[in-house]
């Protein structure tokens, strides 16, 4: 859908709902775990191309038992790898709504941005006039002030 102004909203039911799904789906998967920058370092990655090598190898440990130690569980493997085809699967979905919530977040950040400078434009030339707005636009005004304050770059600064 092409992207046009939103006018969605979430009730608290709604709000609810999404957060109990979310919840579920945490449930459904308690063995997800969260891994620390060096763990993630020293981890094997599988990527595309290592899914056909670890299919393969599936196959081989699969048809060929017996040369495997008896200490290598080939269940376990088999588990493994279908769990990963599975989380592959899901992640896909999972990042193309993180993509679709995250930029629906921008086009509505910048809508409720728009609204708020056109409201600052108002409040700055009524407070001109009307009593009590010249707080409102001050206060509003900080949002500018940084970027006012920041020395303009010369040209042997570039």
């Amino acid at each position: 859908m092409a992207y046009q102004n939103i006018t969605g909203s979430l009730s608290p039911a709604d709000i609810q709902e999404i957060k109990a799904a979310f919840a579920t789906i945490q449930a459904k998967m308690p063995f997800l775990v969260t891994l620390s920058v060096e763990e993630r370092r020293k981890l094997f990655k599988m990527g595309d191309k290592s899914l056909a090598f670890v299919n393969t190898s599936l196959t081989a440990a699969q048809s060929n038992r017996e040369i495997l130690p008896a200490s290598f569980d080939v269940n376990d493997f088999v588990r493994d790898y279908q769990l990963a085809i599975t989380l592959t699967e899901l992640l896909i979905g999972l990042r193309q709504l993180t993509e679709q919530v995250d930029d629906t977040l921008m086009a509505v950040g910048s809508e409720a941005m728009g609204s708020s400078l056109t409201v600052y434009d108002y409040v700055k030339t009524a407070a001109k006039k009307t009593p009590g707005l010249k707080t409102i636009a001050e206060q509003l005004g900080e949002r500018f002030k940084a970027i006012k304050s920041k020395p303009a770059k010369t040209n042997s600064d570039l």
